[in-house]
């Protein structure tokens, strides 16, 4: 008897060392495989990291590039880049990996198909979406960003406002701005309460908080073994607190002055069409997003004690490697300048020399009109996504709960704690 009982416990040992797991008085099932999956907007989905690749829409149909004229509905549209920071980092364990993400998604496309609000793409609930792949796999790590859109201000609009307040002003000089525009386009730099009011922010962060108890309900329900980590990413500013000085003037004029077509033109091509006055209040904004963040994770930690749920902060990770920071921008930045087309041609405009105002006025309408002409801009590049999945990679081995940052050094070395 004691034989057949050791026998029997051998055979156990080998069928656990092989991943199988059995069923107390049913047969040997085969181990999940594990899965690491991204949700959230486009600063997990890879918005500007390029290598986009097809997004199955709420029918079930995989749509690849639909031509730079379509309807900016489409789910492809959502830019799951291939390049993204879940398929850059090191992630011991995991075998596959999934990017739900898509870029401008907001808290309420969680747990509610994106088309059921206007400018959301035709994709299911990133929820549902979710579901489908915990069926075949078990989820060990969930990359969350979210927040930098929501019912009240989104990232897009925010660099719109003012990227187009800056090229009003360089383009438009004050007795034409009043003639012919009667005022309609503001010229002076971005304050902080233009971006986000604290009333703003405060809502936004009751959105975000109950989308993340949404994920973390469902992952309850879904997740085969019941052990995952979730990780609550920040963001990080693509500008820097200031420009390198070459950007500072041209033709003996700064962005000060009424009309500076010759520093417009510069900072376009540099990738950073904004006021020097506008970069504090844009900081303030993106520490207004990391506050956020944080302040969700502080909510639900409480909440729910024995979640493994941790903080990414990655608001430094771009230091010294920010659009317009270094002589020779955008070369070397770790973010998308900003681009437009003149109609939707595919072809990117990296020059605004000895343009006119009419001119610029019709490469701004394709982008309100075409949007995804102009969605990549100001977002992490491929290598900034390659800087992010090495954060992601240290959060992942950080201890339970814990709030990791993620800093650029001077050498461009990354220092994670």
């Amino acid at each position: 008897m004691r034989l057949l009982q050791r026998a029997a416990a051998v055979v156990m040992l080998l069928v656990s060392a092989a991943g199988i797991q059995v069923a107390q008085g049913g047969p040997a099932q085969a181990a999940l495989p594990t899965a690491a999956v991204a949700l959230g907007d486009s600063f997990v989905s890879g918005e500007g990291a390029g290598d986009y690749q097809p997004v199955v829409d709420a029918s079930g149909t995989a749509q690849a590039f639909p031509g730079w004229s379509a309807d900016n509905s489409n789910a492809y549209f959502c830019h799951r880049s291939a390049n993204a920071s879940v398929f850059r980092a090191s992630l011991p364990g995991i075998q596959q990996r999934f990017n739900l993400a898509c870029s401008g998604a907001q808290p309420a496309d969680i747990a509610t198909p994106a088309s059921a609000r206007a400018e959301g793409r035709a994709v299911a609930s990133q929820l549902d979406q979710l579901r489908a792949i915990a069926r075949t796999h078990d989820i060990d790590v969930v990359l969350v960003g979210l927040g930098s859109n929501n019912t009240r201000f989104t990232f897009g609009d925010v660099a719109t406002l003012c990227a187009n307040r800056f090229i009003a002003d360089a383009w438009t000089g004050w007795w034409e701005f009043w003639a012919y525009l009667k005022g309609e386009v503001p010229q002076e730099p971005c304050t902080a309460s233009d971006l986000a009011t604290d009333a703003e922010v405060a809502a936004a962060t009751a959105e975000t908080t109950a989308a993340l108890r949404q994920i973390l309900d469902t992952l309850a329900e879904i997740d085969a073994d019941g052990t995952h980590q979730v990780i609550l990413q920040t963001y990080t500013n693509p500008l820097p607190l200031d420009l390198a000085s070459e950007y500072h003037e041209e033709d003996n004029r700064t962005d000060t002055r009424d009309k500076f077509r010759a520093l417009g033109a510069e900072r376009y091509a540099a990738g950073c069409p904004i006021h020097r006055a506008s970069l504090a209040p844009g900081h303030v904004f993106s520490q207004n997003l990391g506050s956020l963040v944080k302040n969700a994770h502080a909510t639900l930690a409480a909440e729910r004690p024995a979640a493994d749920l941790r903080v990414l902060d990655v608001q430094r990770a771009f230091d010294g490697a920010r659009l317009c920071e270094n002589p020779g921008s955008p070369a070397g930045a770790l973010a998308t300048p900003v681009r437009v087309q003149d109609g939707p041609s595919g072809t990117f405009i990296t020059s605004l020399s000895g343009w006119d105002k009419i001119g610029i006025q019709r490469a701004a309408n394709t982008c309100v009109t075409y949007f995804q002409t102009c969605q990549e801009s100001w977002h992490p590049n491929a290598a900034g996504h390659t800087v992010l999945g090495q954060c992601l990679a240290g959060a992942v081995a950080a201890a339970p709960r814990a709030i990791v940052t993620c800093a650029r050094n001077p050498n461009g070395t990354l220092t994670i704690s």
